[in-house]
């Protein structure tokens, strides 16, 4: 599936299934909930944090897609193509770090 392929289901999911998009500040609320979710099983799974009994049958990749469906609802909102932008990302990435992280003695 590609990030365009992502984007148009979740278009059409809304369109079928949730009657319209919440409007962009409130899915950036839900936005930073469902990252608050994702960040407590983080914290308590590979942090410091113990981790509950109720935790531990907590789904990571669930809460991972969560956070990526909300995101693509604002992408969609705001007529973000991901793919286009997340190629761009990459390539400024590239471009500016491509010796940044290999000559950086912490990572060796």
């Amino acid at each position: 599936m590609t990030l365009q392929d992502a984007q148009s289901q979740v278009d059409s999911w809304i369109q079928t299934y949730g009657v319209r998009y919440f409007n962009q500040l409130t899915n950036t609320a839900i936005l930073s909930e469902e990252v608050g979710e994702l960040a407590r099983i983080m914290a308590r799974r590979y942090g410091e944090q113990s981790e509950k009994e109720s935790d531990k049958k907590l789904d990571l990749g669930d809460e991972m897609a969560d956070v990526l469906w909300v995101l693509i609802c604002l992408a969609n909102q705001c007529d973000i193509d991901l793919e286009q932008a997340f190629k761009k990302n990459l390539e400024k990435k590239t471009s500016r770090d491509s010796n940044r992280h290999l000559n950086n003695p912490k990572l060796k």
